[in-house]
């Protein structure tokens, strides 16, 4: 495994993050896919062998059971002091007025659950899940810096916002001394790259992190354009960040299938190598629902591929609408 450091911080994470979002009952939540605690802890346990030592969960993840799940898992397959552990705050998890967004009343609510459910007196990265445009950032920032201060939380990181809304937070938290976000978990892969527009840039330019979530574009960049899985049948939201394109992004599907064939290895390897290669991006974050997943996307690790192979990886890209935080 490698390591690198998170942002602009001296913390050291793995060069892969495990996504947590599969994790959790399926008859709890939103999603019928995910996985039960058994067949989780052992995608987890595998993790923490290979060296992950980074975790990226959220609080609406299967109505905060994959919260639950990896927090026991990690109590008995890892050393706290060396693990990651990071989850998200917005997205609202009973019915009621205060119940999501990012006012102060809601943020300190949160954490706390959050960390009742993980088990945990601290989270290593605690995340915005989303933009609040009902909330001042003002109030949003001072909240979680009274977090850092208090030692709940360890570092502050943001996720899917426009290049604007990021430039504001960081420019507020400096203009009234408050804990800046280190990291930013964007929609970047190579069938939506219109993160390097303006928000790459920004992080590069910031000293940001970049995390990106569903770097496999929930498995398209894994398979084959005609194969299907229990997910891609039950996946609305996954399903609208790529309506349109379909045309477009089957020729570059087709692209990372002869890579991956010309280089002897997984489509999912080749996908997160391209990744990887840009030097602001720190570890893309994989959902693992196999065990074979995991050995896939480890893989990865020691692809190198070569400025000719990366230009047919992107030579086939069309602009994509804006997905994935509207």
């Amino acid at each position: 495994m490698e390591y690198a450091k998170l942002g602009p911080t001296g913390l050291d994470v793995s060069s892969l993050c495990l996504g947590c979002m599969g994790f959790g009952e399926p008859d709890r939540g939103a999603d019928s896919w995910t996985l039960g605690e058994e067949d989780s802890r052992e995608v987890i346990r595998a993790a923490v062998e290979a060296g992950i030592n980074f975790f990226d969960t959220a609080n609406v993840y299967s109505d905060g059971g994959s919260e639950e799940i990896v927090g026991r898992a990690l109590r008995e397959y890892a050393n706290r002091d060396e693990v990651v552990i990071a989850t998200k705050v917005f997205g609202p998890l009973r019915p009621g007025p205060n119940s999501g967004g990012l006012s102060r009343k809601t943020i300190l609510t949160e954490v706390e659950h959050s960390l009742r459910r993980l088990g945990l007196d601290h989270v290593d990265l605690y995340q915005i899940h989303r933009w609040d445009p009902a909330t001042p950032i003002e109030e949003t920032l001072a909240a979680l810096d009274s977090l850092v201060t208090s030692g709940k939380v360890r570092y502050l990181g943001a996720s899917s916002m426009y290049a604007w809304q990021f430039a504001k937070a960081l420019s507020t938290a400096d203009a009234h001394g408050l804990t800046r976000f280190v990291s930013m978990q964007d929609h970047y892969n190579l069938l939506n790259r219109e993160e390097e527009r303006e928000m790459l840039p920004l992080c590069a330019d910031q000293g940001i992190g970049v995390i990106p979530w569903s770097p496999l574009a929930r498995g398209r960049l894994a398979r084959p354009g005609d194969a299907t899985t229990s997910r891609s049948g039950d996946d609305v939201f996954g399903d609208s960040l790529y309506e349109g394109t379909e045309e477009a992004d089957r020729r570059v599907v087709a692209a990372v299938r002869e890579v991956a064939e010309e280089v002897g290895v997984p489509m999912s390897a080749v996908s997160l190598a391209w990744l990887l290669r840009n030097p602001v991006v720190v570890a893309p974050i994989v959902g693992v629902t196999k065990p074979g997943h995991l050995r896939d996307a480890l893989t990865a690790l020691d692809v190198r591929l070569t400025d000719e192979q990366v230009e047919r990886l992107e030579a086939p890209y069309v602009p994509h609408r804006v997905a994935g935080f509207e």
